[in-house]
């Protein structure tokens, strides 16, 4: 049976309309950077780039070439630290996300 929405279109529908939405889909990329899921992180962070800003805002932001962003992100993308950096925070100031990390104690690991 064929969808009657493109799933897409319906992310990017809600990403520009629901900032709690935003927010999460941000969170989820930053997330799943910190556990190493890099190459998840990185299709889902294309996504946020095109349901938000889109990769040409994003390239006048980050001074970094279109071409380039889209290569990062891509399939076999292998991005620096300092440029997933950069396009996480032209990416929560164009949606309006704060990015912040915090450390908490795991309560069943081992003390070193």
């Amino acid at each position: 049976m064929p969808l009657t929405r493109n799933f897409r279109k319906t992310v990017a529908n809600r990403a520009r309309t629901d900032a709690a939405f935003r927010a999460a889909l941000v969170e989820e990329v930053a997330q799943n950077i910190l556990d190493g899921d890099v190459e998840i992180a990185l299709g889902q962070l294309r996504d946020v780039v095109n349901a938000t800003m889109g990769f040409d805002a994003l390239a006048a932001t980050t001074g970094v070439p279109k071409t380039s962003l889209m290569r990062m992100l891509g399939p076999n993308g292998n991005p620096r630290a300092g440029n997933l950096g950069c396009i996480l925070k032209a990416l929560g100031v164009h949606t309006g996300v704060h990015i912040v990390a915090r450390a908490e104690f795991a309560r069943d690991a081992e003390a070193v």
